[in-house]
């Protein structure tokens, strides 16, 4: 059951502060209706932009993570603008999705899958008049309770599943070329005119072109949807490194000696307001010396009460070890070791500045026997 999550995010010309740039998701929220939109602030992350929503009375999950492309901004628009209104009807679409009702009578499961839920929210934005032009990337999943997920990934956002201390799973980055990534477009007619005139050839990826992928999850998975603001920065192993120190320093991960185990009962880490105050100001210290920017309080203040749930601590530690790694001119990052296989000569060194947008799930078992709830799973 994926009910268990949290985003963290910052714009690339913002400092990272960790009790304000961090989002707890209520699986009871309802979804403002479209008239709503336009109305509603966004949060704080620059051209990323992410959605959770529970998908209908299904008890699934859907999470995404839009990139709007910068490249727009040279024709006076904003990229924001496709990024953000793209995840909000996704989100949309989930809340008020209605599952068929299966011959038995279980209503416990969807059919709504990523790539349709892409596809749904490609076409309404496609047909939103306040929406002249732009594209974004995409990641799209959907949790389904019976331990199923199901991804869409189209372009260089992305997502890492990990299991125990290991990396079970991830998505491979779709680009044309390099520092090209497939991406969704709204491109007016006027444009694709002038490009034909000149022989230019305008990206129109669509959302079949998207790589699909299932996996079955397990209890304790924690799941890292991210753009690539994330995945340009830091490794997988350097997001692994962050996750375990965090999973075991608050005993959801337990290394033993037959391996790591999982606590059977995650709820004392994962519910609302339940994170205690110690692991608290410990993830926020963390945050802030990864940072190493001085733009979060005192842990046991400002970030105490931004950092909630242990999801809100993975996702916060995430965001803020890629802001200092793209502000790093001496470490070279992932985008940085690409840039120089194909580019052997060009001067590129450290990270790469740019948005940032992480959303955690954290993977958990409905208890049946609560007596031996501290034992490992």
């Amino acid at each position: 059951m994926v009910k268990t999550v949290a985003a963290s995010f910052v714009g690339k010309d913002r400092p990272f502060i960790p009790s304000s740039h961090v989002f707890h998701f209520n699986p009871y929220t309802r979804i403002p209706p479209a008239g709503d939109r336009l109305s509603d602030p966004r949060v704080d992350s620059g051209h990323d932009a992410f959605f959770v929503s529970r998908v209908g009375g299904s008890g699934a999950i859907a999470i995404g993570v839009a990139d709007g492309v910068g490249g727009w901004v040279d024709s006076g628009v904003d990229p924001a603008d496709f990024s953000h209104t793209f995840c909000d009807y996704m989100a949309r679409t989930a809340y008020l999705y209605e599952s068929p009702m299966p011959p038995d009578g279980d209503s416990s499961g969807t059919t709504l899958n990523a790539r349709y839920l892409m596809q749904m929210g490609y076409d309404l934005v496609s047909k939103d008049k306040n929406i002249h032009a732009g594209g974004s990337t995409a990641c799209v999943a959907v949790a389904s309770p019976d331990g199923s997920l199901d991804v869409a990934n189209l372009g260089d956002s992305g997502y890492v599943a990990l299991r125990a201390n290991a990396v079970h799973a991830y998505s491979v980055p779709q680009t044309h070329s390099f520092n090209t990534p497939f991406q969704l477009s709204v491109i007016p007619h006027s444009i694709l005119r002038r490009a034909a005139l000149f022989g230019n050839n305008m990206l129109l990826d669509r959302p079949k072109d998207s790589d699909v992928t299932s996996i079955n999850l397990r209890h304790g998975d924690v799941l890292v949807f991210a753009s690539d603001g994330v995945w340009d920065n830091l490794f997988n192993h350097d997001i692994l490194r962050i996750v375990s120190r965090l999973m075991t320093d608050v005993g959801a991960w337990r290394n033993g000696s037959s391996g790591i185990t999982v606590a059977r009962n995650l709820d004392a880490f994962t519910g609302v307001e339940v994170l205690n105050e110690q692991a608290a100001a410990k993830a926020g210290a963390n945050a802030k010396r990864s940072q190493g920017e001085g733009t979060a309080s005192s842990p046991s203040t400002r970030v105490s009460g931004g950092i909630r749930t242990l999801q809100s601590a993975l996702a916060v530690e995430i965001t803020a070890a890629a802001k200092a790694a793209s502000l790093n001119a001496r470490v070279d990052g992932p985008f940085a070791k690409t840039l120089k296989q194909y580019y052997p000569n060009e001067k590129w060194n450290g990270g790469k500045v740019d948005d940032i947008c992480v959303v955690v799930a954290i993977v958990t078992e409905q208890l049946r026997d609560t007596a031996s709830a501290d034992d490992g799973y």
